[in-house]
């Protein structure tokens, strides 16, 4: 299936628009110092009054879904469901209904990070009420949207909240307190609220809506740098596990954190003669309601590192303490304009393989990967082309010849968007947008071209007019 993204605060604009409430980005944002050049999402692609043109050119890519999130407190202004915006509600109607109307599927996420700011005012993600508030921001949605709606992700990097948000505290709510214990009580509400989500949409839509629930992780891979000492390999699969089975092994395995989370962060726990780790506890009644809540595996992924075993100091604490210690990326591997993002095509197909491995080869559909650009007018984006080329190639290596049950892949992204610390230095988008200008014109990319060619030709276009079937070879396995 060929897909392409966005989401509500990278490209909507609109931000206090017909009703809308504020969001813990718009706050954020607001603040001078907080992003690059002091940039806002304010008016981002202004994809809130230019819904029809993004359907046009939607169209003229020939995709057949997009994956695009609702803004929370676009629905519910005060996050609660006592405040329904009748304009919001009519905006993604419109926006779902325009697509159906082109043939194209919608995926929608429920929550990609821009939290009303009146529920960050009661605790954020670190209130156990968050579980309650959104299931019933869910339930409204599936109550609304889901006649047309048949592909849902709760969250989207549910990892980027908990440890950029109350860890690390470079996104909102930059929270600084408990370093060490707060992102692992976030994410401990977070996966209450995603199971609870998906058993609300399992016991009284499912039957009738016949959707999937899931929600997007994101991933790199890591090798460990030299391969032959087993204690690099070793801390490869714990870093594995800090990133990706910290949400993915309650879901997709047993309803608990990975046994190398709960030996590390618990082994320095003890050291710091604390009375209990760090990490939370899940009852058996817990893991149970957690167990299963996915019905595809979905990934994002735009990079890989090398890494090497090191041993920790105990203090400060912070879950990059708790974590192996990532090494330099390798150098001769291509940059994206994201700092320290590196293009590894080999290494999705090597984390797909591990996902394979460790979860039960679940369905997988790849719901990020792109590369970012840092010229402002660059309409011949070869090395765009370069990287879409090289990953897909990787995609179809791991579904044809390893076997991976690969459903679909999503490029990241549509639009040039507000890339969140960034601004809007990097640019990842098929089209361009000129932000400059206030009505904010979009020109597409070479690679639009491609990826469209890609599309039309049901395989990786060549000169000799072969192709490698991408799309046709999920589409068959999907039938």
């Amino acid at each position: 299936m060929d897909f392409l993204i966005s989401s509500a605060y990278q490209i909507e604009g609109g931000w206090d628009a017909d009703g809308k409430g504020p969001s813990i980005w718009d706050n954020f944002t607001h603040t001078p110092g907080n992003i690059k050049n002091d940039e806002t999402g304010d008016i981002a692609c202004d994809s809130y009054n230019k819904a029809d043109e993004d359907l046009y050119l939607l169209r003229a890519l020939r995709v057949n879904s997009y994956r695009f999130s609702l803004s929370w407190p676009r629905i519910f202004p005060d996050g609660r469901n006592r405040s329904i915006n009748t304009y919001g509600v009519n905006y993604y109607n419109r926006l779902i209904d325009g697509l159906l109307a082109q043939n194209i599927t919608p995926m929608v996420t429920l929550f990609h990070w821009d939290l009303p700011q009146a529920l960050q005012d009661i605790g954020g993600w670190l209130n156990p009420e968050m579980v309650e508030l959104f299931d019933s921001y869910a339930d409204f949605c599936f109550h609304t949207f889901g006649d047309r709606v048949k592909f849902w992700i709760t969250f989207n990097e549910p990892i980027a909240i908990s440890s950029l948000g109350y860890d690390l505290a470079v996104f909102p709510p930059n929270y600084k307190d408990d370093p060490g214990y707060a992102l692992y009580k976030v994410t401990h509400i977070i996966l209450k609220a995603h199971a609870r989500a998906y058993h609300t949409y399992d016991q009284k839509y499912r039957a009738t809506q016949k959707g999937v629930v899931s929600l997007s992780l994101n991933m790199d891979w890591v090798e460990p740098e030299p391969l032959n000492d087993p204690r690099n390999v070793e801390a490869a699969d714990r870093y594995l596990q800090f990133m990706g089975g910290w949400f993915a092994h309650p879901i997709f395995k047993n309803g608990d954190y990975p046994d190398a989370m709960k030996w590390k962060v618990g082994n320095r726990s003890e050291l710091q003669k604390l009375p209990s780790s760090r990490l939370p506890v899940f009852t058996e009644e817990e893991k149970e309601y957690i167990r299963g809540t996915a019905d595809v595996f979905c990934l994002n992924y735009y990079t890989a590192k090398l890494i090497k075993h090191k041993t920790t100091k105990l203090r400060p604490f912070s879950y990059e303490d708790d974590q192996e210690k990532v090494l330099e990326n390798d150098s001769s591997w291509p940059t994206s304009a994201i700092d320290n993002m590196r293009a590894v095509p080999w290494g999705l197909r090597r984390l797909l393989n591990w996902i394979k491995e460790e979860y039960g080869n679940p369905p997988i559909y790849i719901t990020e990967n792109g590369v970012g650009l840092k010229s402002k007018s660059e309409v011949d984006d070869t090395s765009k082309i370069f990287f879409y080329k090289t990953h897909i190639d990787e995609v179809l290596k791991a579904y044809n010849l390893d076997g991976v049950n690969l459903k679909g892949y999503v490029a990241w992204s549509f639009l040039d968007s507000f890339e969140w610390l960034n601004g809007y230095e990097a640019r990842f988008g098929l089209h361009q947008v000129d932000f400059e200008k206030p009505s904010r014109p979009r020109t597409p990319r070479t690679s639009a071209i491609y990826y469209s060619e890609i599309i039309r030709q049901n395989g990786i276009p060549f000169h000799q007019g072969d192709s490698l079937s991408l799309f046709h070879l999920l589409a068959s396995r999907t039938s």
